[in-house]
């Protein structure tokens, strides 16, 4: 059979896997091939598991597509490099090795990369290659030839460039030959990790480069060395990453008040219309009280949540990231974890349970239960609604210092949250130990600026996430809770609010007495139950709440100008404070179930921060009554 012969048989069932170093594209690749819109950025540790997707070759035929964890060799030192490592040598228990590897290469750093590629020859693992990332090549005026390195090699080569369609359907044509599907596999390859073997391998990926012409290195861009004269140094990078972190918390509440505004226009005409459409009655109750007003007052705080999610991509897709880890590692360091913790903890800004998942990077135990531990405390995009809501009512807005005053204060509860997780982590240092120093070694992207598409990618996704957990969970849990603040109706003797008479309103009384010493009323309470799902739901709860609440002219009045006309001011700050240590996510603890085996630790971890929640807000509590926070 000629290499040119089409192979006919099986094909559907052909599964491809994408291995090589971290950093070097493969993901981007992936979504290119398959359709998928897997996150993507310019640092080490993205995938942290497993991800499938089909493409089609170019005879139309169907493969299976595997994105691996990155990983520098097949000497496996974390869970995730375990992961891909055991995939691709047909060691794993719950998987069966793939048809075929597709090592992909960074081009601007190929001999890395081949010592990988050294390393799976050797075993006979089945396998093409894929230089990647070649626009970033010719862009600094050299080319290479893969002619010349399929040759040196004795394996098929093909130019990719990940973000864009170029190579795809050379590759696309090299999956329809039979010959490539027919490699033989060895039915136990074993990875040897002597000195030695690691010796050889260098020497084989340093031979190879020179075959091909190569073997002179790529050199950094200029402006990007200059760059980190002043980003990398401890105390001017230190800085420079907090003057970021609050300009960005401004532009937050600068950028956001018009479409909010525009948000609540929109939520307010439809509330009319639908007032003024139906007549009074449960169906007209439903929709204005529990629909509109809930999910209405949750769908307003999307866009200072695109804001923020905005200038994290922007940090992500420029290289910064890395350079903030690095900075980081000394402080860390002291607290018994250690650089390689920075990702899992940033990934938890957006939300906790990806950062938790990307703790499998993490090879010490010990700094991996601490990172997983303390991952609640970094400040998640779901608190946002909150925060916003909060701040909203209770600090006027208006400048100090030529700074906006609720900007200030939101960057100071992103701060209190950081902090706090510092002093857990120490805390849990003397108590646990320190864990293995571990010496941080992580890869500096070359700087380089967003592409728009990436960004708006990485937008549109967020967005979409967002969305769909109004219009899921945060929708039902609305509808459930109008149904819970509605039923039993009162009778027309009863003297006060019908959701007082109400299944909700009668759980929020029975449980106020013991939130009373923190400020709590018990709409509050009523509506941190929901919250346990999401905590942006604490806020379409407390829309339904005040709406079914309201009598007179209170009617149809926003929800912030209503708590901050109930509660009083240490009220608001207690439940600030409340929001920055509860853990108040259910979701969150099943994946600290999952990712560290048991319910030992997340049933402790909840116990603790909501402890510490409590205390906290009681200190608050207690203090803004003493200054006069009536």
């Amino acid at each position: 059979m000629s290499a040119a012969t089409i192979d006919t048989s099986g094909l559907a069932q052909r599964r491809l896997a994408l291995l090589g170093n971290p950093n070097c594209g493969k993901t981007a690749l992936f979504n290119r091939l398959t359709g998928s819109q897997q996150k993507v950025a310019n640092y080490a540790g993205v995938t942290v598991e497993l991800k499938r997707g089909l493409m089609k070759t170019a005879a139309g035929r169907s493969v299976t597509v595997i994105d691996l964890p990155g990983t520098y060799s097949l000497n496996a030192s974390s869970q995730d490099e375990t992961v891909a490592c055991e995939m691709v040598l047909g060691q794993s228990l719950r998987e069966k090795a793939p048809d075929l590897t597709a090592v992909v290469l960074d081009a601007t750093r190929l001999r890395r990369g081949l010592r990988l590629v050294a390393a799976l020859k050797r075993l006979g693992v089945p396998m093409v290659v894929l230089i990647n990332m070649m626009d970033r090549v010719r862009a600094q005026g050299r080319d290479l030839d893969a002619a010349r390195f399929q040759a040196a090699l004795g394996v098929p080569v093909v130019e990719v460039t990940g973000i864009s369609a170029q190579g795809t359907d050379a590759l696309r044509q090299l999956l329809d030959r039979a010959d490539i599907w027919s490699q033989t596999r060895p039915e136990t390859p074993v990875a040897q990790h002597s000195a030695e073997v690691v010796r050889a391998d260098d020497a084989q990926a340093q031979s190879w480069l020179q075959a091909a012409g190569q073997d002179q290195p790529m050199s950094a861009h200029e402006w990007s060395r200059r760059l980190d004269t002043l980003l990398l140094q401890p105390l001017t990078g230190v800085l420079v990453l907090l003057v970021l972190l609050f300009l960005i918390f401004q532009a937050v509440f600068a950028w956001a008040a018009w479409p909010m505004g525009l948000i609540e226009s929109v939520t307010s005409w439809v509330g009319e219309g639908v007032d003024a459409w139906l007549p009074a009655g449960l169906l007209k109750s439903l929709l204005i009280d529990g629909v509109i007003a809930g999910v209405g007052g949750v769908v307003i705080f999307l866009p200072q949540i695109l804001i923020l999610f905005f200038f994290i991509l922007v940090m992500e897709e420029s290289g910064y990231l890395p350079r903030a880890a690095l900075l980081l590692d000394r402080l860390m360091g002291s607290l018994g974890l250690s650089g390689r913790a920075f990702i899992p903890l940033l990934s938890s800004f957006a939300c906790a349970i990806p950062g938790i998942m990307a703790a499998r990077t993490i090879s010490d135990r010990r700094t991996k239960w601490v990172t997983v531990f303390i991952a609640p405390l970094m400040t998640c995009s779901a608190r946002l609604p909150v925060y916003t809501l909060l701040i909203g009512a209770f600090i006027p807005a208006k400048t100090v210092l030529g700074m906006n005053l609720p900007g200030l204060v939101m960057f100071g509860l992103y701060v209190l949250g950081i902090v706090s997780a510092i002093a857990v982590a120490w805390v849990l240092k003397l108590w646990r130990g320190a864990g293995e120093p571990v010496q941080l070694m992580m890869e500096l992207p070359d700087y380089h600026l967003p592409r728009v598409k990436d960004l708006a990618i990485g937008l549109w996704q967020r967005a979409s996430i967002f969305l769909r957990n109004v219009g899921g969970i945060i929708l039902s849990l609305t509808v459930i809770l109008w149904f819970l603040s509605t039923f039993p109706q009162a009778p027309v003797s009863f003297a006060g609010s019908p959701i007082e008479y109400s299944f909700a309103g009668r759980i929020g009384q029975a449980l106020a007495g013991f939130f009373a010493p923190i400020g709590f009323n018990w709409q509050i309470v009523v509506a941190l139950i929901p919250g346990l799902a999401a905590r942006e739901v604490m806020v379409a709860a407390l829309g339904t709440v005040y709406a079914l609440s309201q009598t007179g002219d209170e009617v149809g009045a926003a929800l912030g100008p209503l708590i901050a006309q109930d509660w009083s001011l240490a009220t608001g700050l207690s439940l600030l404070i409340w929001f920055v240590f509860a853990p108040q996510c259910l979701a969150t603890l099943a994946v600290v179930r999952k990712e560290m085996g048991g319910w030992a630790m997340p049933v402790g971890m909840a116990a603790f921060l909501f402890g510490l929640a409590y205390a906290a807000s009681w200190v608050t509590y207690r203090l803004a009554l003493n200054l006069g926070g009536f």
